[in-house]
């Protein structure tokens, strides 16, 4: 297995605090014992830590209802195998087995993350845990509580939070709610929270976390610009 080089390459400061913990646990039956884990010394994140953390987060919100799905399963792997390869998707489903095993603390975790990603990044981590908890085309109130939860300790506002949530749960007005708006919002608002939006949620925010990412990202860009143009068309504007 290649879990070896990819960890030996791509370490960073999620070897350190609680995840680090959580890691070590789910990699020492696997990893072999000659390699050396090189960490990041300037700080920087990696693909490799986004991901990581990205994967104990995941198996925070699988457990959230109680039951861990087939579908979520699938879900999981399929979209590590679109977003990091197969090599390293096979990886972390290796390692997600195993974290599914164990205690989160979730606040612990949460502080360590918000500590070294940028604010773009965190939205990202919303919307892909969104997805997690849609796979199985049920999304559970326990879910949508430790999602927020989550958000909030990783410092996303309640508006960011909100507009995303708006793009998978089905409710009155979404298109509004995922611009983060009523529906009674002038003409003017709706542009000004749009522009604001697509700046924020732009795909190429998280280019420094590799193509991968960054096509994930796309669809929660894509997303907003569905909303966008649902609400320009009944408000007849351009």
């Amino acid at each position: 297995m290649r879990i070896n080089k990819w960890l030996g390459l791509g370490a960073g400061w999620i070897f350190a605090g609680p995840i680090g913990g959580i890691i070590g646990l789910a990699i020492g039956a696997i990893i072999d014992g000659n390699v050396q884990v090189k960490t990041n010394i300037n700080g920087r994140t990696t693909i490799n830590d986004f991901a990581m953390s990205l994967i104990v987060l995941i198996a925070a919100v699988m457990k959230a209802d109680g039951t861990i799905m087939k579908s979520e399963l699938d879900y999981v792997k399929r979209f590590l195998n679109k977003t990091f390869g197969e090599q390293a998707a096979a990886e972390l489903s290796i390692m997600l087995r195993d974290i599914l095993k164990q205690d989160i603390a979730i606040d612990d975790v949460c502080s360590q993350i918000g500590n070294h990603l940028d604010y773009s990044s965190k939205l990202e981590m919303i919307h892909l845990l969104f997805g997690v908890s849609k796979a199985d085309g049920h999304i559970h109130p326990n879910e949508v509580a430790l999602i927020e939860q989550i958000a909030a300790k990783l410092g996303v506002t309640s508006a960011d939070y909100k507009s995303i949530k708006a793009m998978f749960v089905e409710e009155t007005d979404s298109a509004y709610k995922t611009l983060g708006l009523e529906k009674t919002a002038t003409i003017e608002e709706i542009k000004k929270a749009y522009k604001r939006l697509a700046i924020e949620h732009h795909p190429d925010k998280v280019s420094y976390l590799g193509e991968e990412v960054q096509n994930a990202a796309k669809e929660k860009f894509q997303k907003l610009n569905e909303a966008y143009e649902k609400i320009k068309k009944e408000k007849g504007f351009v």
